[in-house]
């Protein structure tokens, strides 16, 4: 599984800080409510002083279990996204690798292919593959004939329409893969 991003363990960091903080709290005015219950007469523990450290006592434990509840599902939700996120990854790259054979492109159209799909401009295309620009645009018109479609978009749209199980939404005329 891969790391959760910052924001989601400063999130998990900050909740786990806070609930050590009450915590520590709870078990300062636990310690404080029992030395009051046995030092001091049994009428005064009626006062609304008593009454009100008690409450908030309570009010603190509640806290923190309803932190540490919250915790538990934001971290379930975070695994959950993380799963999700890798198998629409793999599934992409099967769907992508699938198209490619299909399309019969050459290894060198498949890697311009991959990086177009991620979203590489023809110059970084061309810097990554140590080619130039011309030659990836050459690859990207294969591969668009080769696919039957029009563009970028056609192309991406055809791969993403394949992973939701949708139908086509391009004006090409090649259907989707079975």
């Amino acid at each position: 599984m891969t790391k959760a991003p910052a924001p989601a363990r400063t999130k998990g960091a900050a909740i786990i800080l806070l609930m050590l903080v009450q915590g520590f709290c709870v078990a300062f005015f636990l310690g404080d409510l029992i030395i009051d219950f046995f030092e001091e007469p049994r009428a005064e523990l009626l006062r609304p002083h008593f009454a009100m450290e008690v409450l908030a006592n309570l009010g603190l434990l509640a806290g923190v279990i309803f932190e540490g509840a919250y915790l538990v599902r934001l971290l379930r939700r975070q695994a959950h996204a993380d799963r999700a996120l890798s198998v629409a990854s793999g599934a992409l790259h099967e769907v992508m690798e699938g198209y490619f054979e299909d399309w019969r492109l050459t290894p060198a159209e498949a890697d311009v292919a991959s990086f177009t799909i991620k979203g590489c401009s023809i110059a970084k295309i061309a810097q990554m593959r140590g080619s130039a620009e011309g030659t990836v645009k050459t690859h990207l018109n294969s591969i668009y004939r080769k696919a039957g479609v029009s563009g970028r978009g056609d192309l991406i749209n055809l791969l993403i329409e394949e992973i939701l199980g949708g139908e086509l939404l391009t004006t090409a005329t090649q259907s989707p893969r079975a």
